[in-house]
C-alpha cells in the first residue's frame, strides 16, 4: 500500500499532526454536513490517534465540486483515498447518511484486507431499511423544514440566507444519495459494529437499530443516549466514551 505524509487532502482532513499514533479513526459526516462536524473528537483523540474526517465535495472549501449522487460512488471514492494510507488499526464512525457511507467503504475495503477493526454506526437503521422521505424532491421550504425538525444544523447558518442558499445544494444532494440507498440483506463486515441512537431520534427506533446485527459476522453492540437524531452533540463525551472503548480495542 502507498503511504502518505500529507496532513490534509481534499477528501481526508486531519485537524492535529499525529505522526506518532499507532491507531486511526476515520469518521464519516451526516447528510449536509462536513468534516469540520467532527472537530471536537479530532480534539479529544489526538494526537494519540490519527483521527481523519472525511470531506465530501460540495460543501465548505470543496462547494464548487459537483456532489457524488450515490453512496455507491461516494463509498468507491473515499476507499480509493484510504487505500493510499499506512495501515493502521482502524475504527470507522458515521453518524446518519456517514453511518451507510461508512458500511459501504468498510465493505469495498475489507474485501483488500484492509478493513476497520469495527464499525460504529450512528443515527441510522441497519442499510437494508431503505431511507426514503423524498426530502431531496422538495422545494428549498420544504427542505429546510426537514434540518429544522431534525435540529442538526446551527441556527446562524439557517438564519443567514445566503449562506443557507449555499449550503442547501449539498444537503440536498446528500438526501438524493441516501434516498436512493439500500444495501443488500446479505451484505455483512467481517468486523462488529456497534450501534449508537437517541431514545427519540425520529429517524430510527430500537428495532431498526438492532437489526444493524444481520450485517456483521462479528459481535454487535448498541447503546442508547438520551436526545434525538443529533444526540452526539449534547451527548459528546458519553460518545467519546465508546469510541474510546473501540479503539482500546483495536
Amino acid at each position: 500500500m502507498a503511504t502518505t505524509t500529507d496532513n490534509t487532502t481534499a477528501w481526508l482532513r486531519r485537524y492535529h499532526r499525529s505522526d506518532a499514533a499507532v491507531r486511526r479513526l476515520v469518521c464519516f459526516p451526516h447528510a449536509g454536513g462536513a468534516a469540520s462536524f467532527f472537530l471536537p473528537v479530532a480534539a479529544r483523540f489526538s494526537p494519540a490517534v490519527d483521527v481523519i474526517a472525511i470531506q465530501y465535495p460540495g460543501r465548505q472549501d470543496r462547494r464548487h465540486e459537483q456532489c457524488v449522487g450515490d453512496i455507491a460512488t461516494l463509498a468507491d471514492l473515499i476507499a480509493d483515498q484510504l487505500r493510499k494510507l499506512e495501515v493502521k488499526p482502524t475504527v470507522f464512525f458515521g453518524h446518519s447518511m456517514g453511518s451507510a457511507v461508512a458500511f459501504e467503504t468498510a465493505w469495498r475495503l475489507e474485501r483488500d484486507n484492509l478493513g476497520p477493526r469495527v464499525l460504529v454506526a450512528s443515527g441510522y437503521r441497519a442499510p437494508s431499511i431503505r431511507f426514503d422521505h423524498g426530502v431531496h424532491c422538495r422545494d428549498d421550504d420544504g427542505v429546510v423544514a426537514e434540518i429544522r425538525r431534525l435540529d442538526g444544523t446551527d441556527a446562524g447558518l439557517l438564519a443567514d440566507e445566503d449562506v443557507l442558499r449555499m449550503a442547501l445544494p449539498a444537503i440536498r444532494g446528500d438526501y438524493r444519495a441516501i434516498e436512493n440507498y439500500v444495501a443488500a440483506p446479505d451484505r455483512v463486515l467481517a468486523c462488529p459494529i456497534t450501534t449508537l441512537i437517541g431514545d427519540a431520534d425520529p429517524e430510527v427506533d430500537l428495532e431498526q437499530a438492532r437489526s444493524w446485527a444481520s450485517h456483521s459476522a462479528g459481535t454487535f453492540r448498541l447503546k442508547v443516549f438520551p436526545g434525538g437524531h443529533f444526540y452526539l452533540v449534547a451527548q459528546q463525551a458519553g460518545v467519546g466514551e465508546e469510541i474510546a472503548y473501540e479503539l482500546d480495542r483495536c
